[in-house]
């Protein structure tokens, strides 16, 4: 992977990590079965974009 490749998945994953947080936020609003579900995908997003960033931080120095 090149590292405006690596550079562009960083940017997936720091969305992801945005998303997480802004549904988090809007999942205040909701009735109690839509928290839930919504809380459950912003959790997915959170795990998914911290696995992208673990894997952009120690992978990319070893392709090189």
């Amino acid at each position: 992977m090149t590292a405006l490749e690596s550079m562009w998945v960083s940017f997936f994953g720091i969305f992801l990590m945005f998303v997480s947080a802004g549904a988090t936020i809007f999942a205040q609003k909701l009735p109690s079965i839509l928290r839930f579900i919504v809380l459950v995908i912003a959790f997915i997003c959170l795990v998914i974009g911290g696995i992208i960033m673990i894997v952009i931080v120690f992978a990319v120095p070893l392709a090189e």
